[in-house]
């Protein structure tokens, strides 16, 4: 599997980047998304809970792939800004506090 990044752009009014991306995977099934998201977080020096890969889409019969994802700043910046369904897909969560023991 090799990813390509095709084009990327800042959007600093949601803190992110947008990253449009290739993926060259001739012989092999389509990456999940797990894969992909911690590549680009390497190619773009970010963390792998601050990378949504929001759709990858595979080009029929050429073992190639195209797909859209958003790396943002910060994990909050992606929790309030990306839709629950993305995240929960992407397998970032909000960290649930703990409940006070009662005694």
């Amino acid at each position: 599997m090799k990813i390509e990044i095709t084009n990327q752009k800042e959007n600093p009014l949601q803190k992110r980047k947008e990253v449009y991306f290739t993926i060259d995977h001739v012989g092999e099934t389509t990456p999940g998304r797990n894969a992909v998201a911690e590549d680009i977080a390497k190619k773009t020096k970010s963390k792998r809970e601050c990378v949504v890969v929001d759709n990858v889409e595979s080009v029929y019969g050429i073992g190639k792939s195209e797909g859209y994802a958003k790396v943002y700043e910060s994990k909050t910046a992606a929790l309030s800004y990306e839709r629950k369904h993305l995240l929960k897909r992407n397998g970032i969560e909000a960290e649930v506090p703990a409940p006070a023991a009662k005694e």
